[in-house]
């Protein structure tokens, strides 16, 4: 079994919920002198959008599943499960306060994020702020919550390298040092998104060098 990591499911959960068919255009509010996504208001917060992951078991995680149910002031709120069959893992997650684990059951209903046509970004956790900025350079940073740790742009398809689901797309990686999980488990995540699918990865690397990837599936897709 890979090595664990405390914040994963709460990570999935909100990333998860990143595309969906476009539907109309509306200027997503932005409160004056903060740093977050601006743009028109994707439709990807529309209720009722689902996501998935793998049909498989990463990390002793499964049958994750992810459903929009509000949608204001341009934050969307979802909620979310999976099955973690592994008391390590969940030993690790009860220790965090918007999920709840009843049996090999673990749950949230209280994720929200911000999405536009301009990027993704997390509004809940330890690490609020930017995940990515679909118009960015290699290079490029953004700011995590309070603290002075940054996400950091690494790379920028130019053709489309990156397989997923059945095909190959062009994508936009993001790495982050996550310190705020107090834990030397994790050393390193890489969030994995497409202007037209939305976040469609994130990849855990774990002190031992290995690594987990969990795919993302959304029920309908950005024009």
């Amino acid at each position: 079994m890979k090595k664990l990591f405390t914040l994963l499911l709460s990570i999935t959960m909100v990333v998860l919920c990143l595309s969906c068919k476009k539907e109309k255009k509306e200027t997503v509010p932005v409160a004056p002198g903060t740093v977050t996504i601006a743009g028109e208001q994707s439709p990807i917060g529309v209720v009722g959008t689902t996501v998935s992951s793998s049909s498989g078991v990463i990390a002793g995680v499964s049958s994750i599943s992810i459903s929009v149910t509000s949608l204001s002031n341009g934050v969307s709120t979802c909620t979310g499960s999976a099955i973690v069959t592994n008391q390590a893992i969940k030993n690790l997650l009860s220790n965090i306060p918007e999920l709840t684990i009843n049996g090999d059951t673990v749950s949230t209903n209280s994720v929200k994020f911000r999405s536009t046509t301009e990027g993704i970004e997390s509004c809940s956790g330890p690490a609020p702020g930017i995940w990515v900025k679909y118009s960015s350079s290699v290079g490029d940073t953004y700011p995590i919550g309070s603290a002075s740790n940054k996400r950091t742009v690494v790379s920028k398809s130019s053709t489309d390298d990156y397989y997923w689901g059945g095909m190959y797309i062009k994508v936009l990686k993001v790495e982050e040092n996550p310190s705020y999980l107090k834990s030397t488990v994790v050393t390193k995540i890489t969030y994995i998104a497409n202007h037209k699918f939305g976040m469609v990865g994130i990849e855990v690397t774990f002190d031992d060098e290995t690594t987990a990837t969990f795919p993302f599936y959304a029920s309908a897709q950005n024009e």
